[in-house]
């Protein structure tokens, strides 16, 4: 009878861990809501200090004649120091896609990419890379989050140059660039299942 007892009471804390290990939570940037790129993450815990989000984005308009089209994936692992989805956080992040962008006119040179020609260019391509992040998740109430995060490391990209957003041109063909810095910066409000 005790066996018994024992067996169901283990049976009963691995489903109370199982289903405490599935708690979600769905995001949004709002840097990114800001430049007028929808986006969405998803994050679910996998073990008590061990959580994977995945986050997508999406910009497929022009705004004021200015192209920053593109598509990105970013999946991360992260470990939570106290608890997940509360404090102090650590992750490791990959990330991946498509871009289109031209006719924007600034002066940034930075890290070794020049992103004035921008002004004068239009470049299509992917990129593709992996970083570190780190984080801090402030609990707002039971459902709601307030999280800053920001990651550093490397993105591969190829891409095509054309003379200017609307000529069509093409003066520069599947050109190589490697770019190290950060990888990720985020204000995410956060609503927990």
């Amino acid at each position: 009878m005790v066996h018994l007892r024992l067996a169901f009471t283990a049976v009963l804390m691995c489903l109370t861990f199982i289903t405490h290990a599935q708690k979600a939570v769905v995001k949004t940037d709002l840097l990114t809501d800001v430049t007028l790129t929808p986006n969405i993450g998803v994050e679910v815990g996998i073990a008590p200090k061990w959580t994977v989000e995945l986050r997508g984005q999406l910009n497929a308009w022009s705004v004021n004649n200015h192209d920053w089209r593109h598509w990105m994936v970013q999946p991360e692992v992260r470990y939570w120091f106290c608890r997940r989805f509360a404090g102090h956080f650590v992750g490791m992040h990959a990330l991946g896609g498509e871009y289109n962008f031209g006719n924007i006119k600034n002066n940034i040179n930075f890290l070794g990419s020049d992103l004035s020609k921008l002004t004068d260019y239009r470049y299509q391509g992917w990129a593709a890379g992996a970083g570190v992040a780190y984080g801090y998740t402030w609990i707002l109430n039971r459902r709601w989050s307030f999280e800053a995060t920001i990651g550093f490391g490397w993105i591969y990209t190829r891409f095509d140059t054309f003379e200017c957003r609307d000529c069509g041109k093409r003066i520069d063909r599947n050109r190589p660039h490697n770019y190290v810095g950060p990888t990720k910066a985020a204000l995410n409000i956060i609503y927990a299942f």
